[in-house]
């Protein structure tokens, strides 16, 4: 699980994310939230606000989507 706490990190202190998660922005139901990839296989969704930053679930793609 220690994997995760760098990316959390990073977007907790408002730094850029290095390439290797390919961060991007969801559509659809997900509309508003981002992803990343911790490793290959697994995801974090989290969303990002003005005055809160909320980690929403993690897990393999097939598990969230």
């Amino acid at each position: 699980m220690g994997e995760i706490k760098l990316p959390m990190k990073l977007i907790i202190e408002a730094d850029d994310l290095p390439d290797q998660y390919r961060d991007h922005p969801l559509k659809g139901n997900w509309k508003g939230c981002r992803d990343l990839h911790v490793q290959p296989g697994w995801i974090l969704i989290y969303l990002l606000t003005e005055n809160i930053d909320r980690f929403e679930l993690t897990g393999t793609h097939s598990d969230l989507f």
